[in-house]
């Protein structure tokens, strides 16, 4: 492989990665957070209660 070409790789490796990284961190952090619990787990049903506030 080139010189040239190689280091054209790298730095552009390391552009796309460094954007993508945090793009995901967030979403993985912020996502479960947002719904309570991680995606596909049994939600807790707090809306059992008997008292009907009309």
């Amino acid at each position: 492989m080139n010189t040239d070409l190689k280091d054209f790789m790298v730095s552009y490796l390391r552009v796309v990665l460094g954007t993508l990284m945090p793009i995901a961190l967030v979403a993985f952090l912020s996502i479960p957070y947002s719904l309570g619990g991680h995606p596909g787990e049994p939600q807790s049903d707090a809306s059992n209660s008997e008292i009907h506030m009309t």
